[in-house]
């Protein structure tokens, strides 16, 4: 994924503190090489990146085969639970052949929304009834290959998911996503191997998904790697009363108890805590990945991101079911939801939802120097417009809250990863027509 030196020029900068304009950016083998500010006009030669220039976005929650429900989960009411029985159905139907054209497709839209890395959650690893592939990692490499064609990065979650609930057998849906047991999880997950825009990570689906005395395997897993450790935590009340009668306990306490909390672990959702748990889950540095556009489209519930961070969970954010993909939305979502909860506002400036955005993004990955503009970081821009119907009007300076506050996902004109341009003028260079493509992927997996 690396690129031939260029120089860009930005009209406007994102610097993580501040808005500056004229700011030219060089650029060899992938990595910014020298940031120039004060420079008012294009030198000879460069690209001009005309609006508010950020650090590339971070989406580090997604299923990327739950772009295939957008719209159609719409109809009628239900729970969490009834949602959850439609999503089975169409991963009942992936091949690594679909999940590769439907992922492209959607990291495509990704690329086009700004995001230059995502956190890929996934546990759908063998053929329907759990027979293995002929490559055991097919489906995982599917993936893969996917982002590498989008023209993104890709941290992909290799996910340990083997029972459906507290001391119950996978049901016949489930049997697809498990390998029986987290030794055998771990043997498989050890064949996946990084690579330039790629980094192979672990995860534990929930504490209902993975039997108690197995957590500690997964966690050893990635601990030995020094890998991204991601779970989803406490996304459901009904969740949390069945780990009190097992085990006596709530799930994060759970965790800790195995050894799976801590700072390269990221508890995605983190709703239903109690006040022990935030401690817990701040105290060892665990990050906090919020989706705020799933939680409130699966009426999940609102989470306690001030509370968490404010103990120390660094705070991200992700697009999980991709109801939307707009990593602008996520994060004024987080700050607007809590307007509601607590009738006041202005609980995160934005810059810190910017961060979450970005650098704190990538690190709940492990792309530790990607998400800033900076000499030394990964190449990686996303300019957003500054003359949209949206946008037009704030003074370019208030760029962070035009952003945050105002800006969508159409309103970006240009994404840079390592250095090349994979969105110009707001079409994707490597995928022409990427609404095709995800109408194409999605009719041919319902046929």
């Amino acid at each position: 994924m690396t690129a031939t030196p260029r120089t860009y020029w930005l009209e406007h900068a994102w610097l993580g503190t501040h808005v500056e304009p004229g700011v030219t950016v060089d650029v060899a083998d992938g990595r910014v090489a020298a940031v120039r500010t004060g420079t008012p006009a294009p030198p000879p030669g460069a690209e001009i990146l005309r609006g508010l220039t950020l650090p590339g976005l971070a989406n580090a929650h997604s299923h990327a085969f739950h772009r295939a429900l957008r719209s159609t989960v719409q109809v009628g009411s239900g729970t969490f639970w009834t949602w959850r029985e439609v999503m089975y159905a169409t991963a009942e139907r992936l091949t690594p052949d679909s999940y590769h054209a439907l992922a492209r497709a959607v990291y495509a839209e990704m690329a086009l929304a700004g995001i230059t890395a995502v956190g890929e959650f996934h546990y759908v690893h063998h053929a329907p009834g759990g027979t293995p592939y002929a490559d055991p990692n097919a489906m995982g490499e599917a993936l893969l290959a996917a982002a590498a064609e989008a023209g993104i990065r890709i941290t992909l979650l290799d996910t340990a998911y083997l029972s459906s609930g507290f001391g119950r057998p996978p049901t016949a849906h489930q049997l697809r996503f498990s390998d029986g047991d987290a030794d055998a999880w771990a043997a498989r997950s050890s064949l996946l191997k990084d690579r330039d825009h790629a980094r192979i990570g672990a995860a534990v689906h929930s504490v209902r998904a993975v039997p108690a005395e197995q957590l500690s395997t997964v966690a050893r897993w990635a601990e030995e790697r020094r890998a991204p450790l991601h779970v989803h935590l406490s996304e459901q009340t009904a969740e949390n009363d069945a780990c009190r009668e097992a085990h006596g306990c709530t799930p994060a306490q759970l965790l800790a108890l195995h050894g799976v909390l801590g700072p390269r672990t990221t508890g995605v959702h983190n709703t239903h805590l109690t006040a022990e748990d935030i401690a817990l889950i701040g105290g060892s540095g665990t990050g906090t990945c919020m989706c705020p556009t799933t939680e409130r489209d699966l009426a999940d519930g609102i989470g306690p991101a001030v509370a968490l961070q404010n103990e120390g969970s660094p705070l991200s954010l992700g697009s999980d079911s991709h109801a939307v993909i707009d990593l602008f939305e996520e994060a004024r979502a987080m700050e607007l939801d809590e307007r509601l909860r607590t009738r006041t506002r202005g609980h995160w400036t934005a810059a810190a939802l910017l961060r979450a955005a970005t650098v704190d993004g990538h690190a709940a990955l492990g792309w530790d120097d990607t998400g800033v503009i900076e000499t030394g970081a990964r190449a990686d821009l996303t300019t957003v417009a500054l003359d949209s119907v949206r946008t037009a009007g704030p003074l370019p300076r208030l760029g962070a809250e035009t952003a945050v506050f105002a800006a969508t996902a159409a309103d970006v004109r240009h994404t840079v990863v390592a250095g090349r341009h994979v969105v110009r003028d707001g079409a994707h260079t490597l995928v022409p027509d990427v609404p095709g493509a995800l109408a194409q992927a999605i009719r041919d997996l319902r046929a």
